[in-house]
């Protein structure tokens, strides 16, 4: 075997085995066991995530263990969908998108479903406040959604995944929103208003 060609395939046979750490690490991460709060929802669209969120809405009042408030949650979801179309504060290096968030996620979307720290900002993104009024965060979310839907010029590539076309980008807004509202229960007693 000539040096050249076998570096070639040791390369190739490196590469490969690096991938496959890659998606072996970020599949196990992606599955790791759901909390006995997390309702662990999927959806594949905006109108699956919108059933869902009309009826927390409507719910008399809203049960939770997540750091953030469901005001919280909602504008984070938004600011994620509204930087789809201004672009990130700031985002990963290119090569761990093509790698690493590539992989992620594939993982994510093989699964149907994603899993990441619920309290965790969009790096650069404005810190929100926990006083945050719900029915402002709610209506920003729906507009955020609603101008997405309606945007159609470029989309920015996410801090994470890199280029996204806009199918796969609403389909990651929809996990995105699924991880999160599956942390929130809607209860029938007493309410509880939608502070949590």
């Amino acid at each position: 075997m000539k040096p050249q060609s076998h570096k070639t395939r040791r390369s190739f046979i490196v590469s490969t085995a690096s991938m496959a750490t890659t998606l072996l690490v970020v599949g196990t991460a992606g599955c790791k066991g759901a909390s006995e709060n997390d309702r662990q929802l999927q959806f594949g669209s905006f109108a699956d995530a919108e059933i869902e969120l009309a009826r927390l809405v409507q719910a008399s009042g809203l049960a939770s263990d997540a750091a953030w408030t469901w005001a919280q949650t909602l504008v984070h979801c938004a600011q994620s969908i509204e930087y789809s179309i201004s672009g990130f504060p700031q985002s990963k290096p290119a090569i761990f998108q093509r790698t690493i968030g590539s992989a992620a996620i594939g993982v994510f979307s093989w699964r149907g479903r994603m899993t990441h720290d619920l309290a965790e900002p969009i790096p650069g993104a404005p810190l929100i406040e926990a006083q945050t009024d719900p029915s402002q965060a709610l209506a920003r979310l729906r507009a955020a959604i609603l101008s997405f839907q309606q945007w159609s010029g470029p989309l920015q590539p996410h801090f994470a995944y890199g280029a996204l076309d806009k199918a796969a980008y609403e389909r990651a807004h929809a996990m995105h929103l699924a991880n999160h509202l599956s942390a929130f229960h809607a209860q029938s007693a007493a309410p509880l208003g939608l502070q949590r």
